[in-house]
């Protein structure tokens, strides 16, 4: 292009802009003369369009956030579907809460859920004009304004306004722009943004929406979001029976949630809420009269506080929990803030029966064994003296404080003068104890004991403490046999064995000591705990075939192949054992154990559902053998769970087997009772694996571990809600098997004496030549 056209270009564009200029000058001369010509009225109304015209286009600006300049603001699709963070509910098979997994303890209500007192409380306090304006109360933003201009500044934000700071948080999750660095000019572009993002809530929400979001937002102080939880934690009751008293104090607690909470400051909340009753009666919601009868009674709180490890079975909770988190991280969810419905397998009154009779066991053996420990340790001595190099031991261990320490009474403490190294002292003279049932039909676990007191031990030692199994074991070992083509009634002779391996020789010795050199039925073996014949039924179907078999019917845990691995030398968790268990009873079927039945979101759709198929690992001859076995154990004289006999359990129709287990220095006890519909395991131990139990051997696992099943089913087969769980096993098989099973045995004189039910230790089964393999094992900070 030439210069002369270029030239040419520019006198045109000139001409344009002068042209422009002149018609904008003229069109401002006339709209003056015109704006002078006008009334004092029709001025003032000039300025009032003017003002909101450019207050409207202000608004426009920050809400598109022109040139960056005011940062983003909430838009129309995330005020459509407001973010909210709900507490995710766990129901019990028996359609109990049993606790809830949350940030932000949340469960939303719908305004026809909300009481009218309420409602005209929150109206009457916070935003009188609350049904005039369209989210912006103009009259109030001009009456606060000229209060800040006399210096007595105050909020004109309307409840439509605060739901915005709730939700979207305009003041700190949303950036200010490029202005938002002015100083001053931050609030004011906040500001803005709560008026733009109420006009779109009053646009999309009509105001019995916009009450009830409001309510279902704000904080109450004590870990309540919401009005559901607050009406729950601080009156004990539901949002719809709330009364003006109730509503009073609640909705005064807004102006300062911890100021006014009236658990923490009575005669503040107190005052609060009266102020409160009177603009009730000022803007005619109440009677002058009814406020002031209300202002002197007292605040009827009914206070409890909800925490997060509260409810029912917190060990098993903590389990699904790790469970949940890696479920809902491949799949989108989170279980703390999206109001899921977790409907779990626990039954409620399941555990309670399982949580009573771990602490009525757990209390008299603990009063057997402190004595012993006591005589052995003492949790008031001094710390020792440092050796030289070593660095002064911290003297502030040694300065007694007043401290909760655990006790088995009512309330599960008593409070101690104690110093800290004292305190660790007295607490590893406790005894622990973990408890699991399981329904072997369907894998589902329905009561969960993970210890004796989750607010002092928060170690699980049903899924998370493994332990060396004891004779419990033997189950693998005699199922091994079967699946080598045994039979019940094939004979092994009960004399010392030499069992030789790559590295050496092993010399088990049987509990007593004592072999009786006389044929035994392999029956009769399990049910006696014979380690002399177990370990020749070990040698003889080889142990790399016993420990496939644990693994195949439900061991998860590493298992070292020695040949103390029969006697149960390598740990293994109560949950995986009792699950193995159940493979037997449920005819050979595998499946992991069932903790969830379905998983629903906030709007009812069900998003999980277990639909796992169990699959077959023994065959159904092989897990009919088995159960005789686990029946002997009970039936047979010198039975390790014979027992059982000395609780209410046999006059309800229903079968029992299990089998027993000791570990050589009687830290572990182990008990897993069966019965056709209904299988629990008990793991009873010290908190370090040197405490013995004591010279009455109170670690046996007929003594220790045993009376916690007991118990248990004593007060299950009793309850007329769990008729089901009373079954009998089948006397003769559905299929036709090819070995026998029938085989009485030969059962000597001094074995019959030896039966004594009153003191079953007389037969019990410990593993006193179990050596400990060498493998990983828990560290003693986790033990705690």
């Amino acid at each position: 292009m030439d210069k002369q056209r270029i030239k040419s270009l520019w006198d045109a564009a000139r001409r344009k802009g002068k042209e422009y200029i002149i018609k904008f000058i003229a069109w401002r001369k006339y709209r003056t003369a015109r704006y002078h010509g006008l009334s004092r009225w029709g001025k003032a109304g000039n300025k009032i369009l003017t003002f909101a015209g450019f207050f409207l286009l202000y608004l426009l600006l920050v809400d598109i956030n022109f040139l960056w300049l005011f940062g983003k603001s909430p838009s129309l699709k995330s005020i459509s579907d407001p973010p909210q963070l709900i507490s995710s509910e766990i129901i019990s098979a028996d359609g109990q809460v049993i606790g809830k997994y949350y940030d932000e303890n949340r469960k939303p209500v719908k305004y026809e859920n909300i009481s009218p007192a309420l409602i005209n409380t929150l109206v009457s306090t916070e935003d009188i004009r609350f049904y005039k304006h369209f989210g912006i109360d103009m009259q109030g933003l001009l009456a606060a304004f000229k209060d800040a201009l006399h210096g007595n500044a105050r909020g004109a934000s309307t409840i439509t306004q605060q739901l915005v700071k709730n939700l979207y948080k305009t003041r700190s999750r949303h950036s200010t722009g490029l202005l938002g660095y002015v100083p001053g000019i931050r609030l004011l572009i906040g500001k803005t943004k709560e008026w733009t993002a109420a006009i779109k809530i009053e646009f999309l929400y009509s105001k019995k929406d916009i009450l009830a979001m409001y309510l279902n937002t704000v904080n109450f102080s004590s870990n309540a979001y919401g009005i559901h939880t607050a009406a729950k934690t601080y009156y004990g009751t539901t949002p719809d029976k709330l009364n003006y008293e109730q509503s009073a104090v609640l909705v005064g607690m807004l102006k300062a949630v911890t100021v006014y909470n009236p658990y923490l400051y009575t005669e503040r909340a107190k005052e609060r809420r009266n102020v409160v009753l009177q603009q009730l009666a000022d803007n005619k919601f109440i009677t002058q009269q009814m406020a002031d009868s209300l202002k002197k009674s007292p605040l009827a709180l009914n206070y409890s506080l909800e925490r997060p490890q509260g409810g029912v079975a917190p060990y098993f909770r903590d389990y699904l929990a790790k469970f949940l988190e890696k479920w809902g991280e491949a799949n989108g969810y989170d279980i703390y803030a999206d109001g899921l419905k977790i409907y779990v397998t626990i039954d409620s009154r399941l555990q309670k029966y399982a949580e009573e009779a771990v602490q009525k066991q757990m209390k008299q053996l603990q009063e057997r064994f402190s004595p012993y420990w006591l005589a052995h340790n003492s949790w008031r001595s001094k710390i020792r003296k440092n050796k030289p190099g070593q660095n002064p031991p911290d003297e502030n261990l040694n300065q007694p404080q007043t401290a909760r320490v655990f006790d088995y009474n009512k309330e599960g403490y008593k409070k101690l003068k104690i110093s800290m190294a004292e305190y660790y002292r007295y607490m590893n003279q406790f005894l622990h104890c973990g408890f699991v049932a399981m329904e072997p039909d369907t894998k589902h676990v329905k009561a969960w004991v993970g210890d004796v007191s989750y607010d002092y031990w928060q170690y699980d030692k049903v899924a998370q403490s493994k332990r060396q199994p004891g004779s419990t074991f033997k189950l693998f070992v005699y199922t091994a046999a079967m699946l080598a083509g045994q039979s019940p009634c094939h004979k092994f002779i009960d004399q010392p064995v030499v069992y030789k391996y790559d590295g050496g020789e092993w010399k088990p010795k049987n509990a007593n000591g004592i072999y009786g050199g006389y044929p035994m039925t392999l029956r009769a073996a399990f049910a006696r705990s014979v380690n002399s014949i177990a370990a020749q039924v070990a040698q003889k179907v080889g142990i790399s075939n016993v420990a496939k078999c644990a693994h195949m019917m439900g061991i998860q845990s590493k298992l070292v192949e020695v040949p103390s691995l029969c006697l149960g030398s390598s740990e293994v968790s109560l949950l995986e054992l009792v699950n193995a268990y159940t493979t037997v009873v449920a005819d050979g079927m595998y499946h992991s154990p069932v903790i969830i039945r379905r998983i629903e979101d906030n709007a009812g759709n069900i998003i999980y559902e277990e639909n796992t198929k169990p699959e077959r690992v023994i065959s159904y001859e092989n897990a009919f053998l088995m159960i005789e076995f686990l029946k002997g154990g009970v039936t047979e004289p010198g039975g390790t769970s014979r027992a059982l006999w000395n609780w209410d359990l046999f006059r309800w129709d229903t079968d029992f087997g299990g089998k027993t287990g000791t570990t050589s220095n009687y830290s572990d006890a182990w008990y897993v009772g069966v019965t056709p519909k209904l299988v629990g395991g008990t793991w009873v131990g010290a908190e370090k694996r040197s405490d013995q139990f004591g010279s009455s051997r109170l670690g046996q696992g007929s003594r220790a571990a045993l009376p916690v099943f007991a118990m248990f089913m004593e007060k299950v087969l009793s309850d007329k809600n769990f008729t089901r769980y009373r079954a009998k096993f089948p006397k003769e098989p559905r299929q036709q098997i090819s070995r026998a099973y029938k085989c009485p045995s030969y059962v000597p004189p001094e074995i019959i004496e030896a039966d004594d039910l009153a003191d079953p230790a007389k037969t019990e089964d410990v593993a006193e030549e179990v050596p400990k393999p060498e493998m990983e094992v828990e560290e003693k900070a986790a033990e705690r």
